[in-house]
């Protein structure tokens, strides 16, 4: 048998939701095990970045169990198995893909992708707004860059890319009016803009702004840690000069 493991594996899931089964699985609800899901994506992205296999392994292991869970409690509540969430997918797929499963022609990449918007908007008829649909809770910055891919799909879009900078530096300019002014509502709202705007930027270049930032994320911890190997007393000792010093030492350590 093919995936013996993962028809064993769903079978563990089944026993753990069991009245013999585990006390903390059989409390799980999906509201609950929501925080679950998304960390598990997180680490499994985290392990794709870090090269290395069987770390993923193990996190995609972790993801597919998120999946299992929501699909054992639906199946108790009588709304669908982990069996029809496998099928709508199947559907789903072949549906997106006629030039795999049908007679459509594709040449690029670029026209699959357009060729799955088409049929994702035939499948999506109650949809008035290119902005619905969008997840309430993604992260901030995979949602800017959702809204901002909408947008341009019809046309709102900067006219080239030293418009879109001149709105980064307004933006910068009017945050710090709102500064001057001690508008700290404004200050929010301009501070938005500013990110909104970058991320726009990012977008205009095909950068991940998620992704970016992330790895900027990476990279000052692996040098603030890289600095405190370098310090020769406590940190909060160090005056600002001090610290710039020992900060382009810490990237000259780690080559970067």
């Amino acid at each position: 048998m093919k995936y013996k493991q993962l028809e064993e594996l769903i079978g563990v899931i089944e026993v753990l939701r069991s009245e013999n089964g585990c006390v903390w699985d059989r409390a799980q609800t999906h509201e609950s095990l929501t925080p679950n899901m998304l960390e598990e994506a997180y680490e499994a992205v985290e392990a794709i970045r870090e090269g290395k296999p069987e770390h993923l392994r193990e996190e995609l292991g972790d993801v597919l169990l998120q999946v299992l869970l929501h699909s054992q409690i639906a199946s108790e509540e009588g709304d669908y198995d982990i069996e029809a969430v496998a099928k709508e997918l199947k559907d789903k797929l072949i549906h997106r893909h006629p030039h795999v499963f049908g007679n459509a022609h594709v040449e690029t990449p670029q026209d699959v992708v357009e060729k799955w918007e088409e049929l994702k908007k035939e499948e999506k008829k109650d949809r008035k707004s290119q902005m619905d649909g969008i997840p309430k809770n993604l992260p901030a910055l995979m949602a800017c860059q959702k809204i901002s891919k909408r947008a341009i799909k019809v046309g709102f879009e900067w006219d080239c890319v030293e418009t879109l900078k001149d709105c980064i530096k307004s933006e910068y300019d009017e945050f710090f009016e709102a500064v001057k002014a001690g508008d700290k509502d404004a200050m929010e709202d301009e501070m938005g803009d500013i990110f909104f705007a970058t991320v726009n930027l990012s977008r205009w270049y095909k950068i991940d702004a998620e992704q970016s930032l992330l790895r900027a994320n990476s990279k000052f911890m692996k040098r603030f840690r890289k600095m405190e190997e370098l310090a020769e007393k406590p940190l909060e000792e160090y005056t600002f000069e001090e610290y710039d010093k020992l900060w382009r030492k810490a990237k000259k350590a780690l080559g970067n």
